[in-house]
């Protein structure tokens, strides 16, 4: 089972390091933490699993404002998201930027946690597995590739989707692509357990629930408890 947290654009390094000093999670459950990347090496210092919240697809070169691969590994980070929402949202990230990315990470010797969703939109339309199909049209199972599937319309809204939607997309998910598979959007202590009893939902990444130690902290308690030997 694991728990990411991402972290999106808030803590500062001061922030970070006290978090780390005050999150003492379970040892039955993986977890990782994202912060901005100002913030990657307090979270490298205080020992935790750290990813990046993007990553570029070259090694090196005239790309303002991106970082490659290497500089994550040079920090001590594990890994990076790729394709979240926001991304594609704010800053045009596509399908095959997003591809690209993963690629040259997994290349790199980075972990990948890859994410797909659909809008409201699609959803109600019934189009959902037909999104899902494109946005992982040319992904192929990699030991560190872990697909995170966040509908765009839980994400920041209040809104989850129930344990029976968030199983239905994950089973086709790993139809298509057999690799742990995430649930993320609006994921906190209270929903997190009918969440992860769901047979193909393989941990979560949180988001808001993820900035506060005791929050974060309980999703992780209850994530141990889904070890299939209890």
């Amino acid at each position: 089972m694991l728990i990411a947290g991402n972290w999106k654009m808030f803590k500062t390094r001061a922030q970070t390091a006290a978090f780390c000093d005050a999150f003492h999670p379970p040892a039955d459950v993986d977890v990782v933490v994202c912060p901005p990347y100002t913030s990657l090496s307090e979270a490298v210092r205080g020992g935790l699993t750290t990813y990046a919240q993007n990553a570029h697809w070259a090694p090196d070169g005239a790309f303002t404002g991106e970082v490659s691969a290497g500089m994550l590994l040079e920090l001590g980070v594990a890994g990076a998201i790729v394709g979240h929402s926001e991304r594609r949202q704010y800053f045009g990230e596509t399908d095959e930027t997003a591809w690209s990315r993963a690629e040259h990470a997994l290349s790199a010797g980075l972990g990948v946690i890859y994410c797909v969703g659909e809008v409201e939109a699609e959803r109600e339309a019934g189009h959902t597995e037909e999104v899902l199909r494109r946005q992982l049209a040319v992904l192929e199972a990699h030991e560190r590739l872990v697909i995170a599937y966040e509908p765009v319309w839980a994400i920041g809204t209040g809104k989850t989707a129930t344990p029976e939607q968030a199983q239905k997309a994950h089973a086709f998910i790993k139809s298509r692509c057999d690799v742990q598979v995430l649930y993320g959007g609006s994921v906190n202590p209270e929903n997190a357990e009918e969440l992860l009893t769901q047979p193909d939902v393989d941990g979560a990444l949180v988001g808001g629930a993820s900035l506060d130690v005791d929050s974060f902290t309980a999703i992780c308690r209850t994530a141990a408890q889904m070890r299939p030997d209890r």
